[in-house]
C-alpha cells in the first residue's frame, strides 16, 4: 500500500509540515528522503527494512556504496543524495556547536557535553580514525580546529611536531585534542595513553597547556580530564 493512499494526516510529509520533524519516527524521516518505495512496499516499509539491516538510522553514515546498491531500488544517485544530506547536517551542527562553544562563559571546560558533541560532529561517525586538534585562547574559546591525521579503522599516526606547529601557528596558549574509535568502544588504549603523555610533555616545553584528550565513537565518549586519567 503506497503512502499516497494513506489518509493525509498519517502521511510522513504532511505530519512533518504540521507537527515538525521531531514528531516523526526514524523510519518516517528516512521514508521522506527515499520518496518512493517498491512495488508492494511503501517507502516507510522500505525505510524500516533499511534501518533494521544497517543497525539504526545513526549508522547510515557508515554505509558504503556497495552496501547501498545491494538494496533493490537504490542506486548511485540516491546514495550521492544521502552523502550530501549527511554532510550538510554535519556542517550545520558543527557551525552551531562552534558558535555555542564560543558563547559559553567559561569555554569548553564548562560544557564537556557540548564539547563531546562538537567532536562527534567532526569525526565521531567516521569509519576510520581521525586525530583532531582544537586551538583555544586563554578563556578556553575556540580559535581554530583541524584534523591533523587520518588512518585506518583502528589506527592513525600522529606526530607531536604537527600538533606543536598547529598550536604555534594559531598562537594558542591551550590545546584540546580528540580522536575517534570507529568500533564505538571509547576506552583509551595503551597507545592512546602513551601519545597523550608525549604530547602533554611536548606542549609543556613551549608553555602550551594540553587541556584534555577526548575519545569519541558514534554513541560513546571518554574524557581524560573528567576521568582523572594521567597525565591530567
Amino acid at each position: 500500500m503506497s503512502i499516497q493512499s494513506w489518509p493525509k494526516h498519517d502521511r510522513p510529509r504532511e505530519r512533518l509540515i504540521k507537527q515538525g520533524a521531531q514528531a516523526l519516527s526514524d523510519a518516517e524521516l528516512l521514508a521522506i528522503f527515499l520518496r518512493t518505495g517498491l512495488p508492494g512496499k511503501s517507502a516507510v516499509d522500505l525505510a524500516r527494512e533499511m534501518i533494521s539491516q544497517f543497525g539504526g538510522l545513526q549508522n547510515l553514515n557508515r554505509v558504503s556504496l556497495a552496501e547501498w546498491v545491494q538494496i533493490r531500488g537504490l542506486g548511485e544517485a540516491k546514495y550521492a543524495q544521502l552523502r550530501a544530506c549527511l554532510e550538510m547536517a554535519k556542517r550545520c551542527l558543527s557551525h552551531q556547536l562552534s558558535h555555542e562553544l564560543q558563547e559559553t562563559p567559561h569555554g569548553m571546560l564548562a560544557s564537556p557535553d557540548l564539547f563531546e558533541q562538537f567532536v562527534r560532529a567532526q569525526i565521531g561517525l567516521s569509519e576510520i580514525e581521525h586525530f583532531l586538534v582544537i586551538a583555544l585562547d586563554s578563556q578556553l574559546k575556540v580559535l581554530d580546529h583541524k584534523i591533523l591525521s587520518s588512518g585506518t579503522v583502528n589506527k592513525t599516526v600522529v606526530f607531536p611536531r604537527e600538533v606543536l606547529k598547529f598550536a604555534i601557528q594559531t598562537n594558542a596558549p591551550r590545546i584540546m585534542m580528540a580522536h575517534n574509535h570507529p568500533s564505538d568502544c571509547c576506552t583509551p588504549s595503551s597507545a592512546d595513553d602513551r601519545l597523550t603523555r608525549e604530547l602533554y610533555s611536548a606542549l609543556a616545553l613551549v608553555d602550551i597547556e594540553l587541556v584534555d584528550h577526548v575519545v569519541v565513537g558514534p554513541n560513546c565518549g571518554y574524557s581524560y580530564r573528567l576521568n582523572n586519567r594521567p597525565p591530567f
